[in-house]
């Protein structure tokens, strides 16, 4: 005869990989794919604010580059640190509080008067926005069963272009009426709200609450609401991870265990692909102005540039989700590399159409390697390091994005389109290397 424990245990890890996608996990991972499109939205105001602060300012587009680099350096600091802390303490605070941290920073920046001023709440604004995208994208990945788990994961991360181009709209709407300081307190307030409700509404992850029995009670109760009824007495496991969970987590795990050449590999793929999209994200509006374009033609260009990558990252998740990802990812690689060499043949003010077309080929080419690389993560680490493996790669991949805010307005003021042109089509071609690299692939 069974014994009480035995007959009253649950693999929680086996349960959500093989059960049902339920309205509640898909109310969870929608939740955390609004996090996110705040997310975009507000990390990449400042990309449209920069032209007519110029302007109203007097300065140069290099004074500039500090702000840009400030925030970035806390958009790494933030995704490695909040990484950490949910691996410890649980996904859902460390989404609520960075979604806070950001809102409130963003609504100081539009009482700015100065680029200090500016510079240190970037700063602290990218804290809370690199806090938000490993957290919640590692909570997409936890709610969502296994063959709906890189589409979750990449409708989840996709939302921060999303959000960008929203921006792009809100900033063509707001900027001409109200001015910039309008344009970052209402961007600041809308994640605030958000996060109120997030505090009201997001649960934690099942497979967190199980490696810890006084998660339990609040575990029975969200497996009955998802569709998976439990009894009081339940225990639970996680056979599916625990195997590979027996040294404790941080970064020297991700090295460990022949895992040393994906981490490096896919590090260096991040690292590439945000050195793009960054430049595109934080400078592209400026190249486009310094081209002889109208600011509103420029922030135009920018919401092209998102709008592809949104249809790019999706399509490329349902790729990826049939054909695993090396070839796909591989691909998008290729393709991002080759669309912004092109361009260096269009002439940009006679031909804005087919400039707007190229921008969005080459952002649904970027966010088609980008967004499915937070999936890769979640696919070649375990529960224990996986939100610390997601926010290690994401860190490093930051550090490009940093490098962006500088050598971004450097080319544009030495080379022009070209030299920037150049500059994506090189970095997404070092891209293409990395992902070749990878031995671990999500499978079909």
């Amino acid at each position: 005869m069974s014994s009480p424990s035995a007959a009253h245990s649950l693999d929680v890890g086996h349960t959500l990989d093989h059960g049902p996608f339920s309205t509640l996990q898909k109310i969870v991972v929608t939740m955390a794919a609004l996090s996110i499109i705040l997310d975009g939205f507000d990390g990449q105001l400042i990309g449209f604010a920069i032209p007519v602060i110029m302007k109203e300012w007097g300065l140069q587009r290099s004074a500039f580059a500090p702000a840009v680099a400030s925030g970035l350096l806390g958009m790494a600091v933030g995704s490695m640190f909040a990484g950490y802390v949910a691996d410890r303490l649980g996904r859902r605070m460390v989404v609520i509080g960075s979604v806070l941290l950001f809102g409130g920073t963003t609504i100081g920046i539009g009482f700015s008067h100065d680029i200090t001023t500016i510079t240190l709440l970037r700063f602290i604004a990218g804290l809370g926005i690199g806090g938000v995208l490993p957290s919640a994208s590692t909570l997409s990945a936890e709610f969502a069963p296994l063959r709906y788990r890189t589409l979750a994961v990449t409708a989840t991360i996709v939302s921060y272009p999303l959000g960008g181009m929203l921006a792009g709209l809100f900033a063509a709407w707001i900027l001409p009426t109200l001015g910039w300081r309008a344009m970052f307190w209402i961007g600041g307030t809308l994640p605030i709200l958000y996060a109120l409700l997030l505090l009201v509404k997001l649960p934690e992850s099942p497979r967190y609450m199980s490696r810890n029995e006084a998660h339990w009670p609040r575990l029975r109760a969200l497996l009955n609401r998802m569709e998976r009824p439990v009894d009081p007495h339940t225990r639970f496991s996680d056979s599916v991870e625990q195997a590979s969970e027996q040294r404790a987590a941080g970064l020297s795990s991700l090295f460990r265990d022949g895992q040393a050449r994906d981490t490096l590999a896919v590090w260096i793929g991040f690292f590439m692909v945000m050195f793009a999209s960054y430049t595109a994200f934080s400078w592209l509006p400026s190249m486009l102005t310094a081209e002889g374009l109208p600011v509103s033609i420029a922030s135009t260009g920018l919401t092209f540039y998102n709008l592809g990558g949104v249809i790019g990252a999706l399509g490329f998740a349902w790729a990826i989700s049939r054909f695993g990802s090396r070839w796909p990812l591989m691909l998008a690689a290729a393709g991002a590399a080759a669309s912004a060499l092109t361009l260096k043949g269009v002439n940009f003010q006679e031909n804005a159409a087919v400039l707007m077309l190229g921008l969005g080929v080459h952002g649904f080419f970027v966010n088609s390697v980008q967004a499915p690389m937070y999936a890769l993560c979640a696919y070649i680490y375990t529960t224990r390091i996986r939100a610390t493996g997601t926010a290690a790669a994401l860190s490093f991949g930051r550090l490009g994005a940093i490098l962006s805010s500088f050598t971004g307005a450097a080319i544009i003021t030495s080379s022009g389109a070209n030299g920037y042109l150049n500059l994506l089509g090189v970095a997404m071609i070092c891209a293409f290397v990395a992902l070749a690299s990878v031995k671990r692939h999500i499978i079909r």
